[in-house]
């Protein structure tokens, strides 16, 4: 079996969400002994779609004209779109649009959780299965390593007792990067680091007045990955994820899987795999997330810590792959190919 992985304008789209996503499931893929392709000239048996734009679903129609099934990844919902990038109500509509489109057509959908599942299958005209998959994490890659903590240490200039709190995602308010930047402010003795970047003429005026005016405590580096990154997650002491909307949200498995304490926002994504107090902390208003934040400076909180790491072990890309694998299987049995 042979799959063909798609995304239009994959090279710009390497440092987002939806690009390690991708890498995800070529690496999860090839685990379970599935062949993979970038390549929409190479010859494979299905197609696995993970945009929407205009030329995605060109391509989709062709590939099934072809009699090739498709599986359209259900990375985005109508509900995730808003807060991100500017003008964004204005586009949102036509992103709507080719994304209705593409999911009316698809032969299955697959999405990284049961919440976002459930938001899809009720769109209008979808009528073909959708499977919630999650887009996984290889667990080898996030273990402990004193030399990229000592990196990072070194690139912030961290003292040996210094509070650190981390962040990461693009600067959308749908992320609620404006929210760590409040808590931030309320917490001056406390240092604050959101990585992620996006170009300042996709950034919404509204984010641009909040980075602007941010305290001195809080560090925006832009996108940084790797060791760094890596050292990040090990080294602070709270991963402060105040995100509004997500269909998953990869940078919250890489917190569990460093067993870095996750700190983050009581919204509907998580319900069913992550439980306040269980395996993370959470909240709904600046004053609770403050308050979380401090737990994590002051409680031994080794029991979240490794019960969020059973969440991720459950997410391994070989697990993934493994599911991956099945639900191509079924489908090709499906279409008698």
């Amino acid at each position: 079996m042979k799959a063909l992985i798609y995304l239009q304008d994959r090279k710009k789209l390497q440092h987002s969400g939806i690009g390690r996503a991708l890498e995800h499931q070529q690496r999860a893929l090839n685990s379970a002994g599935v062949q993979t392709t970038f390549d929409p000239s190479d010859k494979y048996d299905l197609v696995h779609l993970n945009s929407y734009q205009p030329g995605t679903y060109r391509f989709m129609k062709k590939c099934l004209k072809k009699g090739i099934p498709v599986i359209v990844h259900g990375h985005s919902t109508h509900e995730d779109f808003a807060d991100s990038f500017r003008c964004w109500k204005l586009v949102h509509p036509i992103y709507n649009h080719w994304m209705n489109r593409m999911y009316k057509r698809a032969d299955l959908i697959i999405t990284p959780t049961p919440y976002s599942k459930g938001l899809i299958e009720n769109y209008k005209g979808v009528t073909c299965p959708v499977k919630a998959i999650s887009n996984g994490i290889d667990i080898n890659d996030y273990s402990y390593k004193q030399e990229q903590v000592d990196n990072f240490v070194k690139m912030f200039n961290i003292k040996e007792d210094e509070k650190v709190v981390i962040g990461v995602g693009f600067p959308f308010k749908r992320k609620g990067l404006d929210d760590f930047i409040e808590v931030a402010r309320k917490m001056p003795d406390v240092k604050f680091i959101w990585f992620g970047y996006l170009q300042k003429i996709l950034t919404s005026h509204y984010m641009l007045k909040v980075m602007k005016h941010k305290p001195s405590n809080v560090i925006l580096p832009g996108y940084i990955k790797g060791d760094i990154i890596h050292g990040a997650y090990h080294r602070a002491n709270c991963m402060f994820f105040p995100t509004r909307e997500e269909t998953e949200g990869i940078v919250a498995l890489e917190s569990l899987a460093c067993k870095c304490p996750l700190v983050t926002r009581d919204i509907g994504v998580y319900k069913g795999w992550l439980e306040n107090e269980k395996n993370c902390l959470m909240g709904k208003t600046n004053e609770e997330f403050i308050s979380q934040i401090k737990r994590t400076f002051t409680e031994d909180l080794n029991n979240i810590k490794q019960e969020g790491y059973k969440v991720v072990q459950e997410r391994d890309l070989p697990i993934v792959g493994e599911q991956l694998e099945k639900a191509y299987r079924e489908l090709l049995e499906t279409k008698n190919i």
